[in-house]
């Protein structure tokens, strides 16, 4: 059998599927010691925040095994692009980043976006920009990370006769 006879599953969201004031949530991810060792050695974030435990114990204000922000945003990142982007998303334009609150090794994070900005691109008419606000959720329900991406997204159409927005 040819492989296009079967259904393709896992495929992101189109512009189309993401109007103005759209709220969808990932689903959870626990960030395991195992994640923040290996994390800190890839990038080389060796600094002892993350690597003393007699620091922490004896001179941090921090006493748990703190998680690097850049962490999190990643793993919510890895989150959405497994949720919504395969196939469509094109461009990551920029974002503005804030860390709320600290994120530690054993907790479990979800992503919790809303549309804020849809529109079809003026340059590149069979594509959309789609900026949303990303809330990173602990299990407690605290939000300990918000981003705005604004990203490149695929259309299903060309925008032929059709307004800005979705």
């Amino acid at each position: 059998m040819e492989s296009n006879e079967y259904e393709l599953l896992g495929l992101g969201l189109c512009f189309e599927d993401l109007p103005l004031g759209r709220k969808f949530r990932t689903v959870g991810r626990t960030l395991t010691e195992a994640d923040l060792v290996a994390f800190i050695n890839t990038v080389g974030m060796t600094e002892v925040l993350f690597t003393n435990l007699e620091f922490l114990k004896h001179e941090s204000d921090i006493k748990q095994r703190v998680v690097p922000g850049s962490m999190v945003y990643s793993f919510a990142e890895g989150l959405l692009v497994s949720a919504t982007m395969q196939h469509t998303g094109f461009a990551f334009l920029g974002m503005e980043l804030n860390i709320k609150a600290p994120t530690f090794a054993g907790d479990t994070i979800h992503v919790e976006c809303e549309v804020i900005e849809s529109r079809r691109s003026a340059s590149r008419p069979n594509r959309g920009l789609v900026r949303t606000r990303n809330n990173v959720v602990k299990q407690d329900g605290s939000v300990v990370l918000t981003y705005t991406p604004l990203r490149m997204i695929k259309a299903r159409s060309g925008g032929e006769g059709k307004g800005q927005g979705a």
